[in-house]
């Protein structure tokens, strides 16, 4: 217990999934929490949940007024920022020859632009901290690829790319600032399973419902949850900059 004792944290996407394991246990040890989302009953659901260390605020991550108004908040509630989570994204299926313009400025205003705009707001205000830990969502689809996946791929791998500038960035200045990126495979959370859902593919539904290829490939959102507190935390003031994969060893394959 305490290992983020009074730290404050902002967590996107907070409303559910991931995202709402990493604010709850977060909290769990000792953290202020700031739980954002476009979804606000689930949100505030969230928030109340945790308590008086808790708040909810509505928050459109590809939107600047929307940031600003979210540090703000955070600012006058918990008096500053100490820990960034950037969870929310949107996940869409589409090869390069069926992804459309529209679907792929669709998700790099929420995957890529939400980031670098949470990553420049939660950055200016660490600064003026005086240290803090940015926590980038990725995913191995940004280290590998994945061919039906086409925007989202590159999304991810953007976020990788702007993890090391921001990294490099700090450590060059002597800012104590941690810009870190996590990259799980599948998770077995809301919006993996309404997109298996919409997909109505045969083989993805085997892949789900067997339970050794759910067992290797999926992760629980407390596994990923585990990893953003150790990030978060002190414990890791060492690791800048890195790409940690949670995919039980997914992009290994045997000879």
């Amino acid at each position: 217990m305490g290992r983020v004792q009074d730290k404050v944290a902002i967590v996107t996407g907070g409303a559910s999934g991931v995202g709402r394991a990493d604010c709850l246990l977060l909290a769990r040890e000792g953290a202020k929490v700031v739980v954002t989302d476009i979804d606000e009953k689930n949100g505030q659901a969230v928030a109340k949940e945790i308590g008086d260390n808790a708040i909810f605020v509505k928050h459109d991550i590809g939107s600047e007024p929307s940031w600003e108004n979210v540090v703000r908040v955070t600012k006058e509630k918990f008096g500053g920022l100490d820990i960034l989570v950037n969870n929310a994204g949107i996940l869409a299926i589409g090869t390069i020859e069926d992804t459309s313009l529209e679907l792929w400025q669709k998700v790099q205003r929420v995957n890529a632009e939400g980031y670098f705009l949470g990553c420049k707001h939660g950055f200016a205000a660490m600064k003026e901290r005086g240290g803090g830990s940015i926590v980038n969502m990725s995913s191995i689809a940004g280290i590998g690829g994945s061919s039906s996946f086409v925007a989202y791929s590159a999304s991810k791998g953007a976020v990788a790319a702007m993890t090391r500038s921001i990294a490099a960035h700090a450590r060059f200045h002597g800012l104590n600032i941690r810009c870190n990126s996590v990259h799980p495979d599948g998770i077995k959370t809301p919006m993996v399973f309404n997109l298996q859902a919409q997909s109505g593919g045969k083989q993805s539904q085997v892949r789900m419902n067997d339970p050794k290829q759910v067992m290797a490939r999926f992760s629980e959102p407390e596994d990923i949850a585990n990893l953003v507190l150790f990030l978060a935390s002190d414990e890791s003031k060492r690791i800048q900059g890195a790409e940690l994969r949670i995919d039980n060893g997914y992009l290994m394959w045997a000879d």
